[in-house]
């Protein structure tokens, strides 16, 4: 039976708020999880969310120019056609503000938010074997017990600011762009430095540039980007899609990156020169993601994407003026698409501005922030605010700052300490009950997130309501199909030109003393869909059930002595 909402116990004078599930997180994934463990299988769920707000991810990044990169059509949930119907997109890439709003519509149509504790910061879970519970601390005091524990927190929510000598000392301004403040800033007059030239900076740039006085961009990486052509949604675009959810969502579902488009089965050298170039010109005008999608074979052959790479640094090259700053930014250093695939508007054209200037990182290094700006080998930048544009510590970093620990006091932290391991980005070994929504291993930010999250969700609702209906207290990965897993997972990326890209946060690169494994699963997210369709198929094969009262070890070894376990779909 399910504990009542509010139902207090006392633990060391202080009080405890025991429910069946408590769920870390409030954007995509903590909103559908909290509407089906409540809503669909009767349990009682708190969500603890650290901001004021729901939104996650698009609760803090409202830094200038941010968008999403996916289209608005396919940035949604899927799982309630009256939802798809009632609610219209404005724009072909949507801003915070948007998306916060359909957020918020979700959360109050399903009247979510009264099982939402927000202001709660979660500092510490740990895993009670003999209660089979998990006890969570927070910054407040406040403490809970449950049965499962569900992150929600995002695959890139845990700000890098870099280890930069004498920042404490400047005496100017300076942000995260992961971090912003919901007030905004005004760069009016400022002088304004840039750290950072990934996708949160090249967004970023354009629209600091059209309000400070000057702008310095600290360029380390060069960056391909494609124009993202956005524009207000047509009238008869809103009515096609109103009119093609079924279709939008099969698409979405059976595509390798869970966007609402196909990619294209021809390879680049089944064309001559020509035809090639005009494919990649029309791809160039279209804009967005669907770039990428213009040839099957760009991420798994490095002949074929020299030739996209070739493409956009020409037009890189034709864009910006000067011919110096065109050479900086088009000196890329990795294939197209291999790194996350910025898109922009006028991101390039913001170097033929007259106050706006590059300044190239490999050339020229940071030697330091000075109390007026930042120094370089070189030169000197007088600076009234600094930006950090420089991205996450991701996948693992928001998971790391639960300080979680498992069956004996075993910590995640010690788990991971060589790289993450997961049993399909669901579970951990010796964390019962844990489950990770989109945690490494799964396909994650390589794919359209609202369809990754949903299927997660799915999958960890219907494995808890297993267990349930089988009177099963306990779920937990099996070790062997953990490391067959992270085996798998390191097949599905060396099949890729992804890995060959050493400075990429996909391996952690962008983190001082972050293990370099590549991180979330290559195979693409219809694959891995069919894979987790399968496990649960097959009585969830590489995860082990028990009951309370049951030793687990023995658990286990009978389990691991009954069953013959296989990397699922290898």
């Amino acid at each position: 039976m399910s504990t009542q909402y509010g139902e207090k116990q006392r633990s060391s004078d202080k009080a405890v708020t025991t429910v069946d599930a408590v769920v870390i997180g409030a954007g995509f994934s903590g909103l559908y999880q909290l509407l089906c463990l409540r809503d669909k299988l009767g349990l009682s769920v708190k969500v603890l969310e650290k901001g004021d707000g729901v939104g996650g991810t698009w609760y803090w990044n409202r830094y200038p120019g941010a968008r999403c990169d996916s289209e608005s059509h396919s940035y949604c949930y899927f799982f309630s056609r009256e939802l798809l119907e009632e609610w219209e997109w404005s724009e072909r890439y949507p801003e915070p503000p948007e998306i916060l709003r359909y957020l918020n519509h979700v959360a109050d149509k399903f009247d979510l938010k009264r099982d939402i504790e927000f202001g709660t910061l979660v500092t510490a879970a740990r895993y009670d074997e003999a209660a089979n519970l998990w006890d969570i601390e927070t910054e407040s005091g406040r403490r809970y017990r449950t049965t499962y524990l569900i992150t929600a927190v995002g695959c890139i929510s845990s700000a890098n600011i870099p280890d930069i000598p004498g920042l404490r000392d400047f005496k100017g301004e300076w942000y995260h762009t992961g971090q912003w403040p919901h007030e905004g800033v005004d760069f009016s007059g400022k002088r304004v430095g840039q750290i950072g030239t990934g996708s949160t900076g090249i967004q970023a740039a354009p629209v600091i540039a059209a309000k400070a006085a000057h702008l310095t961009v600290f360029q380390r990486t060069a960056n391909y980007s494609v124009p993202a052509r956005n524009a207000p949604l047509s009238d008869e675009f809103k009515q096609y899609v109103h009119e093609h959810h079924d279709e939008i969502r099969q698409i979405v579902q059976s595509t390798p990156n869970g966007h609402p488009f196909r990619i294209s089965e021809r390879k680049v050298f089944d064309l001559d020169p020509a035809q090639r170039q005009a494919v990649y010109d029309a791809a160039w005008e279209k804009g967005g993601l669907q770039f990428r999608a213009a040839f099957q074979d760009l991420l798994a052959n490095k002949a074929a994407n020299d030739t996209a790479a070739e493409f956009l640094k020409n037009k890189i090259r034709g864009i910006v003026r000067d011919p110096e700053t065109a050479e900086a930014l088009a000196d890329i250093d990795h294939p197209y698409a291999a790194k996350r695939p910025p898109i922009d508007t006028n991101y390039f054209e913001t170097f033929n501005r007259d106050n706006v200037t590059l300044v190239n990182l490999r050339k020229d290094p940071i030697e330091r922030i000075t109390p007026s700006g930042i120094k370089t080998r070189e030169h000197e930048y007088e600076l009234d605010v600094i930006v950090f544009a420089t991205g996450f510590d991701a996948l693992t970093g928001t998971l790391l700052r639960l300080n979680i620990e498992g069956r004996d006091g075993a910590t995640l932290r010690d788990f991971w300490k060589a790289g993450p391991k997961t049993y399909l980005g669901l579970q951990v070994p010796g964390f019962p009950n844990l489950f990770t929504i989109t945690g490494p291993g799964s396909p994650s930010v390589l794919c359209n997130m609202p369809v990754a999250i949903e299927q997660h969700v799915e999958w960890i609702t219907n494995c808890i309501a297993y267990m349930r209906e089988h009177a099963i207290d306990r779920c937990e990965a099996l070790p062997e199909a953990t490391d067959k897993w992270v085996e798998h997972v390191n097949e599905a990326a060396n099949a890729t030109l992804l890995p060959q890209v050493k400075h990429s946060w996909y391996l952690g690169a962008n983190i001082p003393g972050k293990p370099r494994v590549f991180m979330p699963y290559a195979g693409g997210m219809a694959r891995y869909r069919a894979i987790c369709d399968d496990v649960a198929a097959k009585g969830y094969e590489g995860f082990v059930f028990s009951r309370r009262g049951e030793d687990t070890a023995t658990a286990l070894n009978d389990f691991t002595a009954a069953t013959t376990i296989s990397s699922p779909g290898v």
